[in-house]
């Protein structure tokens, strides 16, 4: 679990960082974006928190995990938004960070330069196993990364990968246990090699 420096909690954290969490679907990155979050109120600091507008899976509002833990959050459409939204905020919170575009690398680095703590959450993989969209970078620029594991649908195991249960090709697609599972290596490239042969088949 990660755990605060004492200079976070208690208000003289004013250099600035970067902090990722990241793993496939099913991980539990919401649910430690929102207990870090938390804690941050806790220590009364102020807290802000942002989400890329077209995640309206649970709430057209609030950032809400799979397992239904929640927090109040500001839905933007563009990630140079969260600049002009963040204000004297201590920490910035930003959850589904792989649906930004580029842009968003910039922004955080920009906030942290500002003094901030920021703390992104987002699937390091898409569905055919790629970096998805601008998690590479960000994870290169963070002072600190968690990488969480969910457990995979079929063994059991420890899963890093997030399986598209569907034949859609689509990039960003939002879904949850109907469309998507957890899976470790072998079955994620088992599944992949068994729909590629799927599709060959019906081309024939």
């Amino acid at each position: 679990m990660f755990l605060e420096p004492q200079s976070y909690i208690s208000g003289e954290h004013t250099t600035g960082s970067i902090e990722v969490v990241c793993g496939c679907m099913f991980s539990g990155k919401t649910e430690e974006l929102i207990r870090r979050l938390r804690r941050a109120k806790i220590a009364k600091q102020h807290v802000e928190i942002f989400k890329p507008a077209v995640d309206t899976r649970y709430h057209e509002e609030d950032v809400v995990s799979h397992n239904s833990t929640a927090i109040r959050s500001t839905p933007v459409q563009f990630a140079s938004d969260i600049l002009l939204l963040a204000g004297d905020s201590d920490v910035v919170g930003i959850d589904e960070a792989q649906f930004f575009d580029q842009e968003i690398v910039k922004v955080c680095r920009t906030l942290a330069n500002q003094g901030k703590r920021v703390i992104v959450a987002g699937l390091d993989m898409d569905a055919n196993g790629e970096p998805f969209g601008p998690m590479p970078q960000l994870l290169a620029i963070a002072e600190f990364v968690t990488k969480l594991h969910a457990i995979c649908a079929i063994s059991g195991s420890l899963a890093s990968f997030s399986f598209k249960l569907s034949d859609s090709e689509k990039t960003v697609e939002l879904g949850e246990s109907e469309l998507y599972q957890a899976r470790n290596r072998k079955y994620f490239y088992e599944g992949q090699k068994a729909k590629a042969k799927e599709k060959a088949k019906k081309s024939e």
